[in-house]
């Protein structure tokens, strides 16, 4: 990598021992209900420090913080929070907006929403670059590990996957030349090939150019090797303690999911997709993304879609789902042909083939209370009666392991990883036969991720329910998964019992996709 300028001259930190200070920080939300109670945190030029912690441990409000992005109604009841030298809270707008332009870049969990949809690739990135030549605006696709040979800098975000936006967006944020980088889970949805890549120009970034770097994440082993400093949320309102971490110091251990292979029911497919083919229109031009996929789900199984980003992976559940309209081939549901487009489907077979998306935003209303959003599926597809609807969103929230009082906030007032729950519960409300889920698991923590599994599971065994899961953590599709699809450039390169694919590879980019998680262990 480090396709970058060697001189960095904009970013460079002044002569300052701490970047960012956040001393005794506490916030309460209009209800008075506290969102961070005595937060701490130094981040120092040319140093990584992680946030860690359970999903909803303040590690998001913290960092968001830290950009002056506090939720509407936020009250800084205690404490400061200086961003080289300056009370981030205590700016007027004017002054905030100029220390983000220029001195500061957040890159949030659910990036694709700060993306302007209706711009292209290179104009989001000239849209906010120091240098807006085409050199340098190929240099930051490249240092981001996104292809500039294929087309992608003329498309829209639409056209890309969840892993793409998200390196988009870093981009964006390193277009700027900041002195300070915050980023909220920078590797979550991406695979492990990218992921290590990112970090190692986080590490450049740091070392070459005194960036200050602050970033949430779950993975403990990314962090064991990246990060310097550590902080540590513990659940609802930790302070944070901060420790160095010693070269080569081995990482936490990671709790192992349970095994929750089952035996694949026989008969009637409840999903199958034969011959599918998508594209995306740029121009005029129609650039194909998937290549005659195949695929079968049986009732109560399990089945896995693993590949590098940008192989094709969301597409191909979005087709499935009738979001993105095929050009080819057909997809069933218990033998019946639907429709290309969910429009063109019927309220019971929407119902029954659900969605879990990678970006939980896609889902949830921002303008609704999450108990709302819950409830709307409960009565369009009439799976409870209205009296009872109100503890059956409780109880779906119980589920996916969130309090009760969730059920009465609004989406930007939930963490990345509340959010991924409560668009899980959503699409359970709607009690389907066929779950899809796009990284479902990407911004919890390993306990969180197990529970949700396991309820996923019991549903499958209770029920029948089929689930179609998308992951760049092998280590959870090896365990949860009973058949195995592999994507490369949009093209089913192997496919087959999971054990059997991962525990004997037939094709070169399953065996590396298996030596890469293989090396992390």
């Amino acid at each position: 990598m480090n396709q970058l300028p060697d001189r960095y001259p904009e970013g460079e930190v002044p002569a300052v021992e701490v970047a960012v200070r956040v001393t005794d920080l506490t916030l309460a939300a209009p209800d008075g209900r506290l969102l961070l109670d005595g937060g701490r945190l130094a981040v120092r030029p040319g140093r990584i420090t992680a946030l860690t912690g359970p999903s909803g441990s303040g590690k998001t409000t913290l960092l968001r913080a830290v950009a002056g992005l506090v939720p509407p109604g936020t009250r800084r009841t205690a404490g400061r929070v200086e961003v080289l030298g300056r009370d981030v809270l205590a700016l007027d707008p004017a002054e905030l907006r100029a220390l983000r332009r220029h001195r500061l870049a957040y890159v949030g969990q659910d990036p694709g929403t700060g993306l302007n949809p209706r711009m292209k690739v290179r104009r989001l990135l000239a849209e906010v670059a120091v240098d807006r030549g085409p050199g340098a605006l190929h240099a930051l696709l490249a240092e981001v590990r996104l292809p500039t040979d294929d087309g992608l800098p003329g498309r829209r975000t639409g056209q890309l996957s969840g892993g793409q936006q998200r390196r988009l967006a870093l981009a964006r944020a390193l277009a700027r030349r900041p002195a300070v980088l915050l980023l909220d889970e920078p590797t979550a949805g991406l695979d492990p090939e990218v992921r290590d890549e990112i970090a190692d120009l986080l590490r450049h970034l740091a070392a070459r150019h005194r960036l200050a770097v602050a970033l949430s994440c779950h993975d403990a082993d990314l962090v064991s090797r990246l990060a310097d400093e550590v902080v540590e949320l513990s659940t609802g309102l930790s302070t944070g303690l901060s420790t160095d971490l010693p070269g080569g110091a081995a990482a936490p251990p990671r709790a192992a999911p349970r095994t929750a292979v089952r035996p694949v029911a026989a008969g009637t497919p409840a999903l199958a997709v034969s011959g599918l083919r998508a594209a995306f229109v740029q121009g005029g031009r129609r650039t194909p993304v998937l290549h005659g996929i195949d695929l079968t789900v049986a009732p109560g199984s399990s089945t896995g879609i693993v590949g590098a980003s940008g192989s094709g992976k969301t597409t191909l559940v979005r087709a499935v789902v009738g979001l993105h309209r095929p050009t080819g081939g057909t997809v069933t549901l218990d033998g019946i042909r639907l429709s290309p487009a969910a429009h063109g489907r019927t309220r019971e077979q929407r119902r029954r083939l659900q969605l879990v998306p990678q970006d939980p935003l896609g889902t949830l209303n921002p303008s609704r209370t999450v108990g709302a959003t819950i409830g709307r599926p409960l009565r369009l597809h009439r799976r409870t009666g209205r009296d009872r609807a109100p503890g059956r969103v409780l109880e779906l929230l119980d589920h996916v392991g969130l309090p009760a009082h969730c059920a009465d906030r609004y989406p930007h007032e939930l963490s990345g990883g509340q959010r991924q729950r409560a668009s899980i519960a959503r699409a359970l409300a709607a009690d389907p036969d066929v779950l899809v889920c796009d990284e479902v698991t990407s911004a919890l923590d390993d306990g969180t991720a197990a529970a949700v599994m396991d309820l996923l599971g019991d549903l499958r065994d209770r029920r029948g329910l089929a689930l179609v899961l998308i992951s760049h953590d092998l280590r959870l599709v090896a365990s949860r998964t009973d058949r195995l699809l592999v994507l490369s450039a949009g093209e089913a390169v192997e496919s087959g019992p999971t054990a059997d694919v991962f525990g004997a590879p037939g094709h070169p980019v399953t065996a590396a996709l298996v030596a890469r998680a293989t090396a992390r262990l």
